[in-house]
């Protein structure tokens, strides 16, 4: 009986849980994405970064200052 506990208990689905880290990972990297938009950084720089290294761009963009906004000057 106690055999049979200790394996229900430890028996889980890998299939599963690796799915689970990547649709995580997938939806960290695009709240990257947004976070460095809203920050004036580019958003798919950061999350093909975000892809790479997962929290540590988050820790990164986190800690970092916001890009001054780009003025748009004309040659008329």
């Amino acid at each position: 009986m106690a055999i049979v506990l200790i394996v229900k208990a430890t028996d889980f689905n890998l299939k599963e849980t690796i799915k689970d880290y990547v649709v995580g990972w997938g939806t960290l990297a695009l709240i990257n994405a947004g976070l460095a938009q809203g920050k004036n950084r580019s958003g798919i720089n950061w999350f093909i970064l975000s892809l790479i290294t997962g929290p540590v761009a988050t820790l990164l963009l986190v800690l970092s200052s916001n890009e001054p906004k780009q003025e748009e000057t004309s040659d008329i």
